[in-house]
């Protein structure tokens, strides 16, 4: 009953794409951390990657606690995208007909290009698991190689076109981090005006040093402080 509740209000969306927003920051933070590891070495690299498929060993079987982080972080994916599309379509809907300019002078950047953004994400995303994970965008010198995590991430990037798609697509999720931040505050209670500039500072710097954590590792890869 409470889940139907939460998916036919506005407010119920908003928490929604809230509580979804916040796994998947979980998940941007450790996928960034991990992504830094590159920096120790191939063998260390690998085996980090290597362990993710053992978490939770020996209480769970290999493979097993990663398939439902995956579902988790899937599921929340989802979910985040079909509340932004329905809460999208009901102000669509509640909008005069006779509305004709839009306020932009009191939306700023993150706001306005919110949606775009998220679309620029979401097929970016399918772009990294095609390159990364999956196999499917060939990788030189020598291609996608299952289990060589490092030889895969180093050879993707020494591609400029692959560095500033991905530089480009960091810049969009950095903007998506801090507007998204901002409203969760906002939904969840958090925000007042005694604490606004404190969780306006944090979700900026959300903004700001996610993307650069992930940014760092293919301008170190196209630079030469990474090689193979």
């Amino acid at each position: 009953m409470a889940v139907m509740t939460l998916t036919r209000s506005t407010i119920g969306k908003k928490v929604i794409m809230a509580l979804t927003g916040l796994v998947w920051i979980g998940f941007l933070v450790f996928h960034m951390y991990g992504n830094l590891k590159v920096y120790q070495g191939a063998e260390y690299f690998n085996h980090y990657a290597e362990s993710l498929r053992e978490l939770g060993e020996p209480l769970f079987s290999r493979l097993h606690l990663l398939t439902v982080l995956r579902i988790i972080v899937t599921v929340s994916v989802l979910a985040h995208i079909w509340a932004a599309i329905s809460l999208t379509r009901a102000a669509r809907n509640a909008r005069p007909q006779n509305y004709a300019m839009k306020r932009v002078v009191q939306a700023n950047y993150a706001s306005i290009t919110m949606r775009y953004g998220g679309v620029a994400i979401g097929l970016f995303l399918l772009y990294h698991l095609s390159h990364f994970t999956w196999g499917l965008i060939p990788i030189p010198p020598s291609g996608f190689v299952k289990g060589d995590a490092y030889g895969n991430l180093v050879g993707g990037f020494q591609s400029i076109f692959n560095v500033i798609f991905y530089l480009v697509a960091v810049a969009a999720l950095g903007l998506h981090l801090y507007h998204g931040t901002w409203s969760l505050f906002q939904t969840l209670g958090f925000n007042n005006q005694k604490y606004d500039s404190t969780l306006r500072s944090a979700a900026l710097a959300l903004g700001i040093l996610i993307p650069v954590g992930f940014a760092i590792v293919p301008l170190s890869v196209l630079f030469g402080f990474v090689t193979l």
